[in-house]
């Protein structure tokens, strides 16, 4: 069973949308608009400090179980922010499948626009490590990827244009404004991720007034479907649910997707450090 990052890969597809395979019963198709300026991202929706921790229900056999967590954080580092996404497994889990991964990034904090991206996975016996510098100015990346840190390889690639990763993508998508949105519309951006750039989508699928999580209450929510990279962890034509809150923070609450081998669902846990009160959390 090798699932390449799905847990953080899941959370992050929740706002940054992982491209390729599409299908789904949507509704009929705005046609695309562009997100926001890739080379300018003012940041009007988080702050350092901020620490939100998910918990992951596996499917398997149509049995539920508590499989670990991920938790996201934001520091400062001087003139950047310092994000970090941490997935584990839960030792009662281990059993059955063994996770340690960690995505990191250093971005600009004008721009929002990646410097440095490190994806560390230990997945069962899968390991890969994959370090890329960008140069955001000559439009080119350098990837030091391989089985571990001391068997890495490097590897440069043209980019062309300004370059998120899949870290900055998800920070990226929560500064944009979904009250623009119109059912059905596609929004577009594109990322460097696994030595390829992806033209990404993420689908708008307008709002709900009482989304419940478990253990959480009910929250007034956007729905957004990322299409998904068909291989792997995800079939030709599979879709995942995600269900963002209704606020400045726009965090997700709750995913639900298919994966190749059964379902996961991703649940908001607790949280710290938002910038802004959590409106969207209804009071009843």
């Amino acid at each position: 069973m090798k699932l390449k990052g799905v847990f953080l890969m899941l959370m992050m597809a929740g706002l940054g949308g992982l491209l390729f395979s599409s299908s789904g019963n949507y509704p009929a198709f705005v046609p695309d608009q562009p997100a926001a300026d890739p080379c300018q991202t003012t940041n009007v929706a988080f702050s350092a400090g901020e620490e939100v921790t998910y918990k992951v229900y596996y499917n398997w056999n149509f049995v539920w179980l508590s499989a670990g967590e991920v938790v996201f954080r934001i520091n400062e580092a001087g003139g950047e922010y310092h994000f970090s996404a941490v997935g584990r497994t839960y030792p009662s889990y281990e059993w059955f499948f063994k996770v340690r991964d960690r995505f990191e990034a250093y971005v600009d904090k004008t721009t929002l626009l990646p410097r440095l991206s490190v994806r560390d996975i230990h997945e069962g016996g899968y390991r890969m490590y994959d370090r890329v510098a960008f140069d955001q100015r000559s439009r080119r990346a350098v990837s030091l990827r391989g089985k571990s840190r001391e068997e890495a390889v490097e590897s440069a690639y043209a980019l062309d244009g300004c370059m998120h990763d899949l870290l900055s993508t998800f920070y990226f998508m929560r500064n944009l404004d979904a009250d623009q949105f119109s059912k059905g519309q596609r929004i577009p951006v594109k990322m460097f991720f696994d030595k390829e750039i992806h033209s990404l989508s993420v689908v708008y699928l307008g709002t709900e007034s009482v989304t419940e999580v478990k253990g959480m209450g009910t929250f007034r929510t956007h729905k957004i479907s990322p299409q998904l990279i068909a291989g792997e962890v995800f079939k030709q034509g599979q879709q995942m649910t995600v269900w963002v809150s209704q606020d400045q923070n726009k965090i997700p609450v709750m995913i639900e997707s298919p994966v190749s081998v059964g379902s996961v669902k991703v649940i908001l846990k607790e949280y710290k450090g938002l910038r802004y009160p959590f409106t969207a959390k209804n009071t009843r």
